[in-house]
């Protein structure tokens, strides 16, 4: 207890003796047993008030032993079934966690990952891919205070993620991996990344890129075969030695037909090659006989219209052309859909074409809009008042539903330089963006849809639009959520198709089941999304007799099922909405590809490299005891003796009350019973 503490009680002692004196003694005629017994009670009272006030304080110490934390960290891929088996792995485990000195200096954790980690004590090895970095870096945020050994049980070979080998983790962590399998390097020739375009055109050719790895040292020759729905298109021999052991392939291939292709690379076997899943690879590619053809109209230069471009021609179905304000009237015909980008008196002519062939367009107005021009030549919108420059922020309508959103969202975005002006929408309209501005929600759209008969406009009111892509790029290190935003509008404004109720949103080609998903948006009558709507999906394989009904689920603004338990293969499915006359079908492939199969021997190099990068040692799994020896004997993981404070009170606020009410009441019943009261 404080000094400080000890001389407020004196203090308090004091205080209650005084008052007591002064209530009881002094000039107090009154002589015998009662007024002791009185001002007894009256001292107990004002003194346990003051303690009550004062509530002294002691510190208490406890001392605990805080030992390291062993991280017993599995791979439970299933190129580790190749490597090892469960109950090798499981007895090595056992021998860690039963050995009497480890479990003294370490508390001991068990974990296992693949395209995850989890706490576990079992190993089943049914991951379809190895993310060691992903593995790595939770565990260093999860123990991030003591000393911290993982083990790392594994043959080192991963198949996502970002490289393990560059990660470093925290001071107090050290990473002691166990190479698990053959560490010989057998000679092996193998399929490497396959660049494709996703759509082709009909009657056009399209280019396949893919490169032949080699490991091994002599000269070899080997014939690399391409086929496409199993009928053989190209074919090409490759020498490759322990030099020039990669050799890249650019071939043109033709799409004859209509439909999704299925395109397969083999490259010939070696003689007694150990592993030849790796020798053929495959990929998908969709051919289309129609191609939107959009025209981007402006006589400025702006950062806005390359990124426009950029996320237009990302879908291989859609070609921009640039073109001045005063193009021909042939040139506008030849294009799908016209973005007329600030649009001032020199867009008279284009707009004189809009209103004859009732083509739909995408307006995008910024600083240098001509505003009374764009009163005056059309009547979509009028825009009045101030027309005061002003960054405004978006604010997505979550009720739009014109056509889906994916997983578009604006949070965060920067602003776009729009006007300060009254908005007034002349047509029948849907209001996809609010603006904002300095935290106030204004009533006025940012980004609207307009329609009136079967033209279709939009119209963006602010321009810097570029700014929105290079933010989702910095959120999730690529265009895509972006370029899918703006590759629905232009489908959307593309099509002179009435709009449909159930809208679904899929890949006609996954790599593998654990990517396969079906998204179905489904709005009523009313065209406002229906989150109390009851879809099922019926999916049937088109070359097995698979056959399967399920639910889809609610997941936010979309209904979704996942089928990643399917096998590779062609399926066709129907989404249906029940009680409603309303169904959509559709076709996907899921491709035959493990990328667990590629290799076979354990990269200890690498796991070299990451074990000298986090102050660690590789151990291999025939020659544990060495691990063990090492982790008992370093000084790094000796036990730490802590002591803790615990703050308590010296006497217990209840006890203090009840002392005050006993000694009250007792004071007020004598003076009753005594008649001075």
């Amino acid at each position: 207890m404080e000094l400080s503490t000890v001389l407020l009680i004196l203090l308090a002692v004091a205080a209650a003796l005084t008052l007591v004196y002064f209530q009881y003694f002094y000039k107090n005629p009154r002589k015998g047993s009662l007024k002791i017994i009185l001002a007894a009670l009256r001292f107990v009272t004002l003194f346990c008030g003051l303690l009550l006030l004062i509530n002294p304080k002691f510190v208490s110490k406890d001392y605990f032993v805080e030992k390291a934390n062993l991280i017993l960290l599995v791979d439970n891929s299933t190129s580790m079934e190749g490597a090892s088996s469960e109950e090798e792995i499981s007895q090595a485990i056992n021998q860690i966690k039963e050995d009497d000195a480890i479990n003294e200096r370490f508390t001991i954790h068990q974990y296992g990952f693949g395209n995850t980690v989890s706490a576990t004590d079992s190993m089943r090895f049914n991951q379809g891919n190895t993310d060691i970095s992903n593995a790595l870096a939770t565990l260093n945020d999860v123990f991030v205070n003591g000393n911290n050994a993982i083990v790392l049980f594994s043959d080192g070979n991963q198949t996502l993620g970002r490289d393990y080998e560059y990660i470093s983790l925290n001071e107090n962590t050290t990473v002691n991996p166990v190479v698990v399998g053959d560490t010989t390097q057998y000679e092996d020739v193998s399929i490497g990344l396959i660049n494709v375009n996703k759509f082709a055109f009909l009657r056009n050719s399209f280019p396949i890129e893919t490169s032949i790895r080699y490991q091994g040292s002599r000269p070899i020759s080997s014939t690399v075969t391409i086929s496409i729905n199993g009928g053989r298109v190209h074919q090409e021999k490759v020498n490759l030695d322990g030099t020039k052991n990669s050799q890249t392939l650019n071939t043109l291939i033709e799409a004859q037909s209509v439909g999704i292709k299925t395109i397969k690379i083999e490259v010939e076997a070696l003689e007694n090659e150990r592993n030849t899943a790796n020798n053929s690879k495959e990929t998908a590619i969709e051919v289309i006989d129609e191609k939107t053809n959009v025209a981007i109209v402006s006589d400025m230069l702006h950062p806005d219209i390359g990124a426009l471009k950029k996320s237009i021609e990302s879908n291989e179905q859609r070609s921009v052309t640039l073109l001045k304000p005063n193009a021909s009237q042939s040139e506008l015909e030849d294009m799908g859909l016209l973005i007329l980008y600030q649009p001032n008196r020199n867009f008279r002519s284009v707009y004189e074409f809009l209103k004859n062939s009732g083509t739909n367009y995408f307006t995008i107005t910024g600083s240098k809009t001509d505003w009374n021009f764009l009163n005056r030549v059309q009547n979509s919108y009028t825009i009045s008042g101030s027309r005061q420059a002003e960054d405004i922020l978006p604010v997505l309508n979550n009720a739009f539903g014109l056509f889906g959103l994916g997983n578009f969202v604006v949070d965060g975005f920067p602003p776009v330089k729009g006007t300060l002006a009254d908005i007034q929408l002349n047509k029948d309209s849907e209001i996809l963006m609010f603006q904002q501005l300095q935290g106030i929600n204004l009533e006025k759209p940012l980004v609207a849809i307009l329609t009136e008969s079967s033209t279709k406009e939009a119209v963006l009111f602010g321009e810097d639009i570029w700014r929105w892509r290079a933010q989702v790029y910095r959120n999730e290190q690529s265009f895509d959520t972006f370029d899918e935003f703006i590759g629905n509008l232009m489908v959307y404004l593309g099509s002179n198709k009435q709009r449909n109720r159930l809208e679904l949103d899929y890949e006609l080609v996954f790599d593998n089941a654990s990517m396969a998903k079906i998204r179905a948006s489904y709005f009523d009558e009313s065209y406002q999304f229906d989150t109390n709507a009851n879809i099922s999906i019926s999916i049937k394989g088109k070359e097995n007799d698979f056959s399967r009904e399920a639910p889809m689920l609610l997941q936010g603004a979309f209904y979704e099922v996942d089928l990643s338990d399917l096998e590779a293969g062609a399926y066709e499915f129907t989404v249906t909405v029940l009680d409603e006359n309303l169904s959509r079908s559709g076709t996907f492939r899921i491709l035959d590809f493990n990328p667990e199969k590629q290799l076979i021997s354990a990269n200890y190099k690498k796991m070299e490299r990451l074990a000298s990068k986090n102050r660690g040692q590789v151990y291999y799994l025939n020659k544990l005891e060495e691990l063990q020896d090492s982790l008992v004997t370093s000084q790094r993981f000796l036990p730490v003796q802590k002591s803790r404070d615990n703050v308590v009170s010296l006497i217990d606020f209840r006890i203090l009350l009840g002392l005050i009410i006993l000694s009250l009441a007792a004071e007020w019943f004598i003076r009753k019973y005594n008649g001075l009261i």
